[in-house]
């Protein structure tokens, strides 16, 4: 599908949540009422870059812009009736004095003023009178300077369904003069054409901009209503983007609330797990001047470990280790003589898996995970995995996060772990000397496989075509929040930087 104006990209960024003034519990498919789990904000800073590159992008896409032709009949003394004609009328160029974009209760008002625009045209005229019994006839070009031109846009934005509704309010254009300079042909008749056209000049070029803004409003709305509702993350996972709310307009910000949890591709049905989440009154940025904040409670993540959970890729099975002896009975001989004893001299695996998905916790400065998972430890005898002993442990980790391009991603490092048995048919087991293999085992194991698909991160809801720039992390309490400015790539920018 073609890309859209960037109008698509103002309406689409400039989003952040009111969260609620109490605390309850949501369950991931009762992100309802306006209370989501990811929030966004465009401050006043963000909102005039949109509208600037708004403006740009609507005028180097709308010219050269063609009028229709225009054709009057008049009556000049001596001269008789004279039949005029204007063809090839088109707006050349425009250029914008000043802007302002403004929220209201309503919708957003765009305001271009003091504009100017050039006109280029073909004229044709005829005439006949009683002195000439012949008809004579002339033609040529013609410039027009529109000056003072005024264009307003007001845009409603409503939640339909999840999506957002884009209608124009208000639409309007406002030419205050014209100046016409005609090459060729009898320049006598220079002041009869200004008289004769330009006000038929003027309605045109007030029309065909009005249209041509209200017909760019419907193809950006069904753009739209066409949009997807979720951001795939990979083959298991996507991120839930739906709206949930009308958009929050202050006096210089626009704020939408989003659902923001993790969900099974291709799947609308989602976990049953329930989520707390702390209020907070708006996007916190510890840097006014910055122009885009995205927040993102914990709860985010945790619904991200859960969907990898349930869908079993929390499991490894660990055959190799720095200290490979460790893996046969051979070397645990004197560790745990009845393990030998039943199983002289075979190779053994270690099966890891998580007994509960990770728990992530967001306090100042600080993210920690907790990990409960299981230890099974496998003989291998005759092609048979045969468990003989069975210990749980408990993983402590802290995480840290850093932006990728238009992604979060982070890493973790583990803490420390306890560790208990839960049932063994070797006799009890040493812990002592396990706890040193196990934290090599997470270490070269478990910890790469997290962190590798941590390093990828997760996609932030930013239209494709923008990126973040100078972006910077900030934790609150239950909250991570992403603060930055916010760059437009052309196609070429974007695909050297394969954003």
């Amino acid at each position: 599908m073609a890309s859209p104006t960037p109008l698509f990209f103002l309406f689409f960024l400039i989003t952040t949540a009111s969260f609620p003034k109490s605390s309850r519990t949501q369950s991931i498919s009762e992100t309802s009422n306006g209370e989501g789990f990811m929030a966004m904000e465009l401050s006043e800073r963000g909102l005039e870059f949109l509208k600037d590159l708004l403006i740009n992008k609507a005028i180097a896409s709308t010219i050269p812009l063609k009028l229709p032709r225009l054709e009057k009949s008049a009556k000049f003394p001596f001269l008789g009736n004279v039949q005029m004609t204007l063809t090839g009328i088109t707006i050349d160029e425009i250029d914008v004095l000043s802007s302002y974009v403004k929220p209201g209760d309503t919708g957003v008002a765009i305001i271009a003023s003091g504009m100017t625009c050039n006109l280029s045209m073909n004229w044709y005229y005829k005439y006949s009178s009683w002195l000439l019994p012949v008809e004579i006839s002339d033609k040529g070009n013609a410039s027009v300077q529109v000056e003072g031109m005024e264009v307003g846009l007001t845009l409603g934005l409503k939640n339909q369904n999840g999506s957002l509704k884009l209608s124009a309010m208000e639409c309007g254009c406002i030419v205050r003069g014209i100046k016409i300079n005609v090459d060729g042909g009898a320049s006598w008749l220079y002041q009869g054409m200004i008289d004769a056209f330009a006000g038929r000049i003027t309605s045109a070029v007030e029309s065909t901009i009005t249209k041509n803004l209200k017909d760019g409003i419907d193809k950006l709305d069904a753009f739209l209503q066409s949009l997807p509702k979720e951001i795939p993350v990979d083959d298991i996972a996507s991120l839930n983007v739906t709206f949930l709310s009308d958009p929050l307009l202050t006096s210089n910000s626009i704020q939408f609330d989003i659902n923001g949890l993790f969900m099974a591709r291709q799947n609308t049905s989602s976990t049953s797990m329930e989520y707390f989440r702390n209020s907070q009154s708006s996007v916190l940025c510890s840097d006014p001047s910055k122009m885009l904040g995205i927040e993102l409670d914990e709860a985010v993540f945790n619904s991200a470990c859960a969907l990898y959970y349930n869908a079993k890729f929390m499991q490894w099975i660990v055959d190799k280790i720095p200290d490979q002896a460790l893996l046969n009975t051979a070397g645990w001989r004197f560790i745990a003589p009845k393990l030998y004893k039943k199983y002289p001299n075979d190779d053994m695996n270690l099966n890891i898996s998580l007994s509960s998905p990770p728990v992530i916790s967001v306090s100042e400065q600080k993210i920690d995970a907790t990990v409960n998972a299981a230890l099974i430890i496998n003989v291998l005898e005759a092609n048979q995995a045969i468990p003989v002993a069975c210990v749980s442990f408990e993983i402590s980790g802290s995480a840290s996060v850093r932006i990728s391009g238009n992604n979060l991603a982070g890493s973790m490092k583990l803490d420390g772990f306890t560790m208990i048995q839960n049932w063994s048919d070797v006799g009890n087991l040493p812990l002592f000397v396990i706890q040193p293999v196990m934290w090599t085992a997470i270490e070269t194991v478990f910890l790469p496989y997290v962190n590798a698909h941590l390093a990828q991160g997760i996609p932030l809801p930013i239209v494709h075509g923008f990126a973040l720039q100078n972006a910077e992390t900030v934790t609150t309490s239950s909250k991570i929040t992403v603060c930055g400015d916010v760059a437009y790539r052309d196609d070429k920018q974007r695909t050297e930087l394969h954003i």
